[in-house]
Formats: C-alpha cells, structure tokens, sequence
C-alpha cells in the first residue's frame, strides 16, 4: 500500500504543480490560519541551516533566504516541483540543496544537522508517520525545531450545508484516504490531533506549541470550494505544532 500511494501521488503531484505554484508559502501556515508574522515561531533564522519537507515551488524556502538563513534545504516527491524549487531558489544568497524523495526515506540527508526542520501543508502526505518523523528527528540537531502545519484534522470529518454543519466522518477513523477534491487519484492520511502529537512525543519531541486559531482578516483570499469563512467560524481550518529535539 505504502509503495503504491507514493507512486499515485508523485503522478498526480507532477499534474497539479503549476496549480499550486507559490500557493500558501511561508510567512502563510495555511488557509485562515495565522502567519509567521504574528507567531513569530520561527525566531531570527540568521545563518541557520533550515530544511523542508515538502518544499514544493520552494517560495518557503526563499522568504527564509530573504530572512538570512544559512543554507537552504528541501526535500520532495515531485519532479515537477522540484524543478519549480530550483528556479524559484536560483538566485538565493544562501545555498540551496534539494532533493527530489519522498519524505518516508532518506536520500542523503546529514544527521544532526538541522538547526529548523519544517513542513507547510505536506505531512498529511506522508504514507508512513513514524518513518517520517524518524527522519525529521534524525535531521535535526539536539535543540533543534520542528515545525509543522497541516489541515486540522477535524476539517474534513465536518460539511457545511445550507443549514449548518454537520459530521460525516467518525473522528476516530484513521489512516489513507482518496483525496476527493483532485481530479487526478491522489492519497492523503488522516491522523486525529493526539495521534500526532502522541507520536511526536514517542520519537523524543518536546512539544512546545499547538495553535489552532483561525484568521479570518483575509477570509476571501482563501475562500473557495473547500475552505470557508463560514465554516471557519466553526471549525479551525489548520494545525500547527512547534516542538524541540530534546
């Protein structure tokens, strides 16, 4: 299964790239979620060895660049996006190495290396959580962050209707679903919030921040056919964590 979803999603990620290019990077967590410029999660990157899992077009990874960190490190699934990185990142001061990998494996990553490892909307991909976030471990030097933001996974369990909402889900469901909202088959993971950050905990995470908190300032920038004001107002669109290396 594992193999399987990591071949359909490489396919269907190389058809949608140029649909998600420069779509909600950093200093954005998400769709209506509060940005870096208000959490400030990051601190002063000056000269600091960042990596992203899941890095995309890699317009992430250039705000850093802009902010002064000291090398930039990515790691994706797509060919198409990884070549979207490497122009997007071409003219960086600081110096940029990618990898085009699935987050599940290590293609040559050092080890206790990483002063921040981050991912914006990419861990809920992953086909194996531990595996991941073994690496992510791994990566990072003893202090080091990591920081994550993925759907908050009470979204997809809840629809909006003309009446109000409503769960058709069971919270309590985990594991790979069809991501139903791309035209192209395409696998995601649904994990409940203690489930993430029970494994974060396993794996010698110490967690510092969880934040939930929607903005709905620029409400109509985001809205679409899957995330809403309306629903916002109920139901917090994104989940982000910070957590150490201890």
């Amino acid at each position: 299964m594992e193999t399987n979803a990591l071949d359909v999603n490489k396919q269907s990620w190389d058809q949608a790239a140029p649909r998600f290019f420069a779509r909600n990077p950093l200093p954005e967590y998400g769709p209506l979620a509060p940005s870096e410029e208000e959490l400030h999660l990051f601190g002063d990157v000056d000269r600091l060895k960042v990596l992203e899992i899941g890095c995309g077009s890699g317009h992430s990874l250039k705000y850093l660049d802009e902010k002064q960190a000291g090398e930039l490190w990515g790691i994706d699934l797509s060919t198409k996006q990884i070549e979207a990185a490497q122009t997007v990142l071409k003219d960086s001061k600081a110096p940029v190495t990618l990898f085009e990998s699935p987050m599940e494996v290590n293609p040559g990553l050092p080890t206790d290396y990483f002063d921040i490892v981050f991912s914006i909307y990419a861990l809920g991909w992953t086909t194996n959580l531990t595996k991941t976030l073994e690496n992510v471990y791994r990566y990072l030097k003893p202090g080091g962050s990591f920081i994550f933001s993925w759907e908050h996974p009470m979204y997809n369990r809840v629809r909006q209707h003309q009446h109000g909402l409503t769960v058709d889900k069971s919270y309590h469901e985990e594991g790979a679903y069809a991501h139903e909202a791309w035209s192209s088959p395409a696998i995601m993971q649904q994990y409940r919030l203690s489930t993430y950050l029970n494994h974060l905990i396993d794996h010698g995470f110490k967690v510092e921040r969880v934040i939930e908190d929607v903005c709905l300032a620029d409400a109509q920038k985001h809205t679409n056919g899957w995330y809403g004001y309306e629903k916002a107002q109920m139901i917090p669109t994104t989940l982000i964590i910070k957590c150490l290396k201890q």
